[in-house]
């Protein structure tokens, strides 16, 4: 049997939504999504993977605010039951300078902890951008209440320039990337 994997592209393409972080003529939701897109398209083209999106289109919708859009996106994991959970999201900062790539965790010394140190050496190395590291934060919901190994990687500073023009250039590497480092973490690569 394939290894399940859902991918969560944050944010929603409406104003109504929580759509992200914007800057440099960017927004977050439109960058998760198609990163999503290339990820899952790698994934399904690996007969030993089966990936679903909870955007499968850019005008998909989740949720009726941004607590119901987040609940809504761990019950489609847990529901399937996914193997393994990735989020995909752009980080921000006041300070235009800060950069870099980093994932998050409910806790360290877990198969999602070391999920994430493969998937966040793994952006920075094909990518070029800077790693910083793999947090724990206990209380991002989507990390707490999935019943799978969980992870929600923070691809790029949407707000620092170098970083926002690999957003818009490179999708396809940041996608690489994750499923280099999940194939690494599966002892296939």
């Amino acid at each position: 049997m394939p290894i399940k994997v859902f991918i969560d592209q944050g944010h929603n393409p409406t104003g109504f939504h929580d759509t992200g972080a914007e800057a440099f003529g960017l927004t977050a939701q439109e960058v998760n999504f198609e990163v999503g897109i290339c990820l899952a398209t790698l994934l399904n083209n690996d007969p030993r993977f089966e990936a679903r999106l909870s955007r499968p289109t850019p005008e998909t919708v989740i949720g009726t605010d941004s607590v119901s859009s987040v609940e809504e996106r761990v019950a489609m994991a847990n529901e399937w039951p996914a193997d393994y959970l990735i989020s995909i999201q752009c980080n921000y900062n006041f300070d235009p300078e800060v950069n870099g790539t980093e994932v998050y965790v409910f806790r360290n010394f877990t198969s999602s902890s070391w999920l994430a140190q493969n998937v966040v050496r793994e952006i920075s190395d094909v990518v070029e951008t800077k790693n910083n590291g793999v947090f724990v934060n206990p209380y991002i919901y989507l990390l707490r209440y999935a019943r799978m190994p969980a992870i929600m990687v923070y691809l790029a500073y949407i707000t620092n320039q170098l970083d926002a023009q690999k957003l818009r250039d490179e999708p396809t590497k940041f996608a690489s990337g994750i499923y280099v480092g999940l194939l690494r973490f599966l002892g296939y690569a």
